[in-house]
């Protein structure tokens, strides 16, 4: 037996300054595949799939804006019996590399002690340019 198409809701487009009927929009299941699209032609290509209903709702959203009418040109989807669209969780940012843990600092009797500097000898003085001894 086929699967029978559930009416989930509908779009209106407006042709010109003329306001055409709506169209149904019909949710069919296929195991676990959901498929929500309009019967009649042209419209019938657009189709939106997901593992729920909510899922394909928000499917055929995306894929509906992308075919080409302008949002002046139709209302809607609008949906019916508790169907609303969901959209996919945005993928999660890649976990930031473990940083190795910095190796505790010796004490500081452990550090060696410092020599002690020898102080420069004073450099026998340079007469300014322009003078001679």
């Amino acid at each position: 037996m086929a699967n029978l198409l559930e009416y989930v809701g509908n779009v209106h487009i407006f042709l010109g300054p003329y306001r055409g009927n709506p169209i149904s929009l019909y949710l069919r299941r296929n195991g676990n595949v959901c498929q929500i699209a309009p019967r009649v032609y042209p419209w019938n290509e657009v189709v939106g799939e997901g593992e729920t209903p909510n899922r394909a709702a928000a499917d055929f959203e995306e894929k509906w804006k992308a075919k080409g009418l302008s949002p002046e040109m139709y209302t809607g989807p609008h949906w019916e019996g508790g169907v609303k669209p969901e959209k996919p969780a945005p993928p999660k940012p890649a976990p930031a590399e473990a940083k190795p843990a910095a190796a505790p600092k010796p004490a500081q009797a452990a550090s060696p002690p410092e020599e002690p500097t020898v102080a420069a000898t004073p450099a026998e003085p340079v007469p300014p340019s322009g003078e001679s001894n």
